[in-house]
């Protein structure tokens, strides 16, 4: 009861009030990742056998921030009310070769998880979705592209009043608060592109976008010197009505910390 009371500060019961969700209600922000000693990891790793990705960390080290760093992100509004989620879910968009479209899923209890056990599970959820589809959830995108418009578009309202904002699971469809996590992680830089930011996708109750950019070699200055380091481009977009600028700072910060410790995000 104390921590609902605590998610529900005076200005989140405002912002809700004022900003819908979440067409006026986003900020963004960008900040730049040293990723040298977590490529020499990921190197390393490779060589004993384990692939690891950037990907993967990031989807570790965003775990853990939201369990440990910034626990009052990994929220949802129903009816005007912050709930807490049950865990730290991390959705990953990832391009499907097959149907050369995006798709996803999500990983559970990620801040418990090492990124040994996430890239693992990853690569099975990834061979899923090339068989049968992703989760159910994102699949619907199927069934709504054959209503014809604009029964289309009511459609899609009612689903999203029923489930974001009255906060009743369709069971039928598989879609609930939680069906697409507390917060998504998108990685255009495999892709070639360098910065991006996303959308706030309305049905999905997700506060938390961050983009991965391309990466590459940049002068920075460590210890008085200039050296040249591989440095990773993260651009977020949130619903203001859930984290503000302070908390964005504190969870970018949390995210550079860990990827500081690339070992420490394969321990428990």
């Amino acid at each position: 009861m104390n921590h609902m009371k605590d998610l529900n500060s005076p200005w989140r019961i405002t912002a809700s009030a004022m900003y819908k969700a979440p067409v006026d209600g986003r900020t963004y922000g960008t900040y730049e990742i040293d990723i040298t000693d977590m490529l020499a990891y990921i190197q390393k790793r490779k060589k004993e056998g384990v692939r690891i990705t950037l990907t993967q960390m990031f989807a570790a080290a965003l775990g853990r921030a939201l369990k440990y760093d910034v626990p009052d992100l990994n929220c949802y509004i129903r009816r005007g009310k912050f709930i807490p989620r049950p865990d730290e879910m991390v959705f990953i968009s990832v391009f499907v070769e097959e149907t050369k479209e995006m798709d996803g899923f999500l990983i559970y209890h990620a801040g418990d998880k090492t990124v040994t056990e996430i890239s693992e599970e990853m690569a099975k959820k990834v061979e899923q979705i090339r068989k049968y589809g992703g989760d159910k959830a994102t699949s619907n995108k199927h069934l709504l592209a054959k209503i014809p418009w604009p029964f289309r578009n009511w459609l899609f309202r009612i689903i999203q009043w029923i489930t974001r904002d009255m906060g009743i699971p369709l069971k039928s469809l598989k879609i609930e608060p939680n069906s697409f996590g507390s917060a998504m992680i998108t990685n255009i830089g495999t892709h070639g592109l360098q910065f991006g930011f996303a959308a706030l996708f309305p049905a999905s109750n997700i506060p938390i976008v961050v983009i991965m950019g391309k990466y590459e070699d940049k002068p920075v200055v460590r210890d008085g010197e200039i050296v040249i380091r591989k440095i990773l481009p993260v651009a977020g977009t949130f619903d203001h009505r859930i984290v503000d600028g302070s908390q964005g700072g504190r969870l970018a910060s949390a995210i550079v910390k860990y990827f500081a410790d690339p070992e420490g995000l394969d321990k428990r």
